[in-house]
């Protein structure tokens, strides 16, 4: 069955399966900010939020991962990752620029690997939709957010309500 998004009411398809809670997050395989591998393994054993956007040079995107910051400052024992096609020289610019230093950023640039196995690249832009997942220690999906229109924001506070509800 095909899935799709919507940008600006356009829709487009997505590749890639539609996770939900309780299923294994995936491997994959992207690149940090040294552009060193960077796999689900390395994001670690702790309770971690995937925030998945189309691109920092964004408004909505933008607004989301410094959301994401501030939440981390709040937020003990949780790592926040942003996954997002930008190169990570942009993301370390873009980082820069705003002073964002609680967010691990993760880039998917090189084959689009989170992508696909998170079901959120949108194939003829080479992009990724919006998404939000919380992964439990044990690396199983908690929450799962597909957000329909790329253009819109996630439902912060559901995500953040999963956080807590997997902390214990």
């Amino acid at each position: 069955m095909s899935r799709t998004t919507t940008l600006q009411g356009n829709p487009l398809d997505l590749a890639g399966p539609e996770l939900k809670a309780g299923d294994t997050a995936p491997d994959f395989a992207a690149v940090d900010g040294s552009l060193k591998p960077f796999t689900l393994a390395s994001t670690g054993n702790a309770v971690r939020i995937f925030s998945v956007i189309p691109s920092l040079d964004t408004p909505v995107c933008d607004a989301q991962t410094k959301r994401f910051n501030e939440e981390a400052a709040k937020l003990d024992g949780v790592d926040i990752f942003t996954f997002s096609m930008d190169l990570p020289f942009a993301q370390k610019r873009w980082c820069g620029a705003f002073g964002i230093d609680k967010v691990k950023m993760v880039s998917d640039h090189k084959d689009g690997s989170f992508g696909a196995a998170y079901g959120t690249l949108i194939s003829p832009l080479r992009i990724h939709s919006r998404a939000i997942f919380v992964v439990s220690p044990d690396n199983k999906i908690v929450h799962a957010e597909y957000v329909p229109e790329v253009a819109n924001h996630p439902n912060y506070d559901t995500a953040l309500a999963a956080v807590k509800s997997a902390r214990g």
